[in-house]
């Protein structure tokens, strides 16, 4: 049996879905852009978190830009943009939202309160459902749009993220989508072992900026440790191949993250901070800088809608083989 209930913690208001029989939990911040800000069940006795987050409410105020983002909604779109200007139709925007040097990151939704608009809890799942009303509060957005994000907690330790877009424009409107959680699974990035299955890896500039040609890359396409390789790079995912599309496995505490997202979200993003205590696995539906190279932008008419799926498994490993 499921359940949901609302609690009040570090000047957070955390809705917490919980499946009563396993005791695995997800708190959702729907004030903090709607974030996963735990996703914990019982390991080896013990309640294991596999997301890192913000201590306090003040925490994600201050410091959501400066911790790297950490679980935020990246919508109307993702990662990097270009000086923080496009074109649309026969106009030139400017997004006036933050900037990493002189280009915009992560869209204008990422510290946005959403509003609770519905809630389910059952003996299959508890889901939660939010949503944000943006109303052209950006002049490099000057459109209209809603935001509804439900999260749902599953048996076997499943949590699945749905985003719908819906323009209420009068006129057509670009949009992309994507999260940016950072899971910790208890040990350094160093000791993981990571399997994601790409095509081939978005060639950037030095800006982090994609030059528009792709690079044939497998190599994480089997389990391989992670060791000292610092990534900050975005990929095409193979949509053909078998689920899971990407796994984070820690060998000697036998958990791992398996990472489900459905076609909506081809591409991947992964970084790891400097710190390497923690690794930021991103679903895209588009590579950065699409409103301006067209790598996944989305073009919606006026009520149209669209829908982003992807979903999170904790695994519990009885046996792990270890790989070099």
């Amino acid at each position: 049996m499921f359940s949901i209930y609302k609690k009040e913690e570090n000047g957070f208001e955390k809705f917490i879905l919980k499946d009563n029989d396993s005791n695995t939990s997800a708190v959702i911040l729907p004030a903090c852009g709607a974030i996963l800000h735990s996703f914990e069940t019982i390991y080896n006795g013990d309640r294991i978190n596999v997301i890192d987050s913000y201590s306090t409410a003040d925490d994600f105020k201050e410091n959501v830009e400066t911790k790297g983002f950490l679980g935020t909604k990246l919508s109307p779109f993702v990662c990097r943009l270009k000086y923080g200007a496009y074109h649309f139709g026969e106009k030139k925007y400017t997004f006036e939202k933050f900037y990493l040097g002189k280009n915009a990151l992560h869209g204008i939704l990422y510290n946005k309160p959403f509003k609770v608009t519905g809630q389910t809890s059952n003996e299959l799942h508890a889901s939660l459902t939010m949503k944000y009303e943006y109303r052209a509060e950006d002049g490099g957005f000057p459109f209209n749009y809603d935001c509804i994000v439900t999260w749902q907690l599953e048996n076997d330790n499943k949590l699945s993220v749905t985003t719908e877009c819906i323009n209420k424009d009068e006129g057509l409107i670009p949009i992309q989508d994507g999260w940016h959680p950072y899971f910790n699974l208890g040990d350094s990035v160093d000791e993981l072992q990571l399997e994601f299955q790409s095509k081939e890896m978005v060639e950037f500039n030095s800006e982090l900026l994609p030059t528009q040609n792709l690079i044939p890359y497998a190599e994480f396409n089997s389990l391989k440790k992670i060791g000292t390789i610092f990534l900050d790079n975005c990929f095409t995912l193979n949509m053909e191949a078998c689920q899971p599309l990407c796994v984070l496995r820690n060998p000697s505490k036998k958990i791992e993250i398996e990472i489900h997202p459905e076609k909506s979200y081809p591409y991947l993003q992964i970084y790891i901070p400097p710190d390497r205590k923690s690794i930021a696995i991103e679903n895209l539906s588009g590579a950065p800088d699409a409103f301006n190279n067209g790598m996944g932008v989305i073009t919606l008419e006026p009520g149209e809608s669209t829908l982003f799926k992807t979903t999170y498994k904790i695994k519990l490993l009885l046996q792990v083989h270890t790989f070099i």
